[in-house]
């Protein structure tokens, strides 16, 4: 049944913002990660575009991510690293873990399992095992893929950049390592952080978290169906807690959309719609289910016709105090995700 709510897929931006970043990325490798869903717009989809790019190295976050693109046959990296129960899926072979612990890193040698990766922590103070333990000989006899770690600061001109820059380059060497990796989106604008790998998440989606990369092409465009067309005499309000009241008469239409699908009570009174170019503002407080929106400059528009609605991700965070990453992963189920030919 189809939904009164869709989400319009830019195929051929995901594939050209692929090529940006690997082009930015010099003579290291460049990656993907396909993790939360691809980023919400759904990792089959995503990975199958960016394979037929080129693109030869995939990150999810668990084995179940990594079970549903096994059909793909593609090189897969699980970032949370393997549980004892995950041992099973791990030794079907159709993913390698990244290695977090030293329990996971014992558990990966008790079984004489084969390559892996292995994360190590240079400050971010979240996953990774410490550069101690690879002085210990916590890595000897591990056959590693690639060794990597993870930015904490690079969205911003933050002195922490370099710092940990410096200690992953003080690694070379010291592992089996046959690459490593440490640039996510941000870093590969950054000079001299590319290293042989890189693995950009948000860029690939439209997202822009530094200036270098303003060049990122809008990938996702949700639209919703207007369920209804009312007209707001000036005095009266809009939704609950009457956030918005009209000064004058003002044309309004109620969308098939809300907070349940990711459009979150942020957007209350400042985001918008589109039609044809012409900006819909929302009006009063967004609900679990419904959304309001001005269409004073598109009279025509009548129920069941669709909008636009504004999204593209750096304007959206600006304006709703989100990170461009939530406005991604949250976008919801009920959305049918239609594709563009790439």
């Amino acid at each position: 049944m189809p939904a009164p709510l869709r989400l319009r897929l830019d195929g051929d931006a995901l594939v050209q913002n692929w090529r940006t970043l690997d082009r930015m990325s010099g003579t290291a490798a460049c990656g993907a990660a396909v993790k939360a869903n691809g980023y919400g717009l759904g990792a089959i989809e995503v990975a199958r575009r960016l394979a037929d790019a080129g693109c030869r190295d995939f990150f999810v976050s668990n084995w179940q991510e990594a079970a549903e693109l096994a059909p793909l046959g593609l090189t897969v990296s699980v970032l949370h690293g393997v549980r004892e129960d995950d041992m099973p899926a791990a030794a079907a072979g159709f993913a390698r873990p990244v290695l977090n612990t030293p329990t996971q890193v014992a558990r990966w040698k008790a079984v004489g399992a084969g390559p892996c990766d292995v994360m190590v922590d240079t400050g971010m103070n979240r996953l990774g095992i410490s550069t101690d333990d690879i002085a210990g000989g916590l890595l000897d006899g591990v056959e590693i893929e690639t060794l990597m770690s993870h930015l904490a600061c690079a969205d911003e001109d933050s002195p922490m950049n370099a710092v940990q820059r410096d200690r992953f380059a003080a690694l070379s060497g010291t592992t089996s390592a046959k690459r490593t990796s440490l640039a996510n989106s941000a870093g590969i604008a950054l000079d001299g952080y590319a290293f042989d790998l890189t693995r950009p998440g948000l860029a690939l989606y439209g997202g822009v978290p530094r200036p270098e990369l303003s060049t990122i092409r809008q990938v996702v465009r949700p639209e919703a169906q207007i369920l209804q067309r009312r007209r707001v005499r000036a005095g009266d309000s809009v939704g609950y807690n009457a956030r918005w009241t009209a000064e004058d008469d003002t044309e309004v239409a109620i969308l098939n959309l809300g907070y349940a699908d990711g459009y979150r009570r942020h957007f209350t009174n400042v985001g918008a719609a589109l039609a044809s170019g012409r900006v819909l503002p929302v009006l009063g407080r967004v609900s679990m289910d419904l959304v309001a929106i001005d269409v004073d400059a598109a009279r025509e528009l009548e129920e069941g016709d669709w909008v636009t609605l504004d999204y593209a991700l750096p304007t959206s965070a600006a304006a709703s105090d989100l990170s461009q990453y939530e406005l991604l992963t949250g976008l919801g189920q009920r959305f049918d995700r239609v594709w563009s030919v790439s």
